[in-house]
This record gives C-alpha cells, structure tokens and sequence, in this order.
C-alpha cells in the first residue's frame, strides 16, 4: 500500500514509536552501568555494526521474519517490499523497510547493550562491526577480481 496524496500519513502511530524510543533510551540511561562508547574506533565499530544490523533486518532474507508480519505480500529479499496495512502496522512496515531508518534503532540498540550489559554489548557490537568490515572486503574483492578477468581478457 502506497500512501496517496490523499492518504493521511499515520502521525499518531509515528509519535507512538517515537515515543517509544525516547523512552527506551530514558530508561537506558536511568539503569546504564557506563556511559556509551566515547572513542574514536569504539564510534567507528559501531557505525560499523549499526550498518550490518540495519541492512541485515532491512534487506536479507535471514531478516525476512522481521519485515512478514509488517510488508505487502512475501518478504523475502528486501528489495520493492511496500508497508502493508494502515496505523501502527505501516508505521513500523516503513521503519524496517528502510535501512537508514532502523539503523537509528540499531545504534540505540547496540549502545544500550554497551550501557547495560557492557561484556555483552561490546562483544556484540565488535562481532558485527567485524562482519560489517567482512562484506566490505568480499565486495571488494569480487570487484577486484572481475576487473582483473575484464584485463586478462583484453589481452591478445
């Protein structure tokens, strides 16, 4: 479902979610054990793994279970899928369809954990900045590659 120029947006179902994240991260910082990664390789390590978290949830058929309940029809690879329904269900069916959106509720997520659970969250934020870095590199490397062929190939 597409929202038509006459369709109304679901405003109260975005103030709920914002308020939801608000609060969570309210509640974060009443109950954190330490303050949120302040170094320069700990912000790059989790812009890393916010980046994996979110296009994983957004995009991959592993995060598919994540977006059924919330897009039109089947989803599966991340690509085309529209929000389905009206109110809160296509509110939270454009949240995580969008990669840059739900990468906003990843980073909280993952620096909630540092805050709270502090072994736990940077072990898990590490691990997926790691796995970040990991596609990175194979895309790279793939690209690196299929140039290397083009040039064998123009040789006579």
């Amino acid at each position: 479902m597409v929202t038509t120029p006459t369709e109304k947006p679901p405003y109260q179902a975005y103030a709920t979610i914002a308020g939801i994240f608000l609060g969570g991260l309210a509640g974060v910082a009443a109950l954190s054990r330490r303050s949120p990664p302040s170094t320069a390789v700990e912000l790059a390590m989790l812009g890393a793994a916010t980046f994996k978290v979110s296009r994983t949830l957004s995009r991959e058929r592993v995060g598919s279970f994540v977006r059924q309940p919330f897009v039109e029809g089947d989803a599966d690879t991340g690509e085309d899928e529209l929000p389905a329904g009206t109110g809160f269900q296509r509110a939270l069916g454009e949240l995580v369809t969008c990669p840059r959106c739900l990468g906003t509720w990843s980073a909280a997520a993952l620096v909630s954990t540092e805050m709270i659970a502090p072994r736990f969250g940077r072990l898990l934020t590490w691990s997926l900045g790691a796995s970040a870095a990991n596609d990175f590199l194979q895309a790279a490397f793939a690209a690196l590659r299929a140039k290397a062929n083009e040039l064998e190939d123009e040789v006579p």
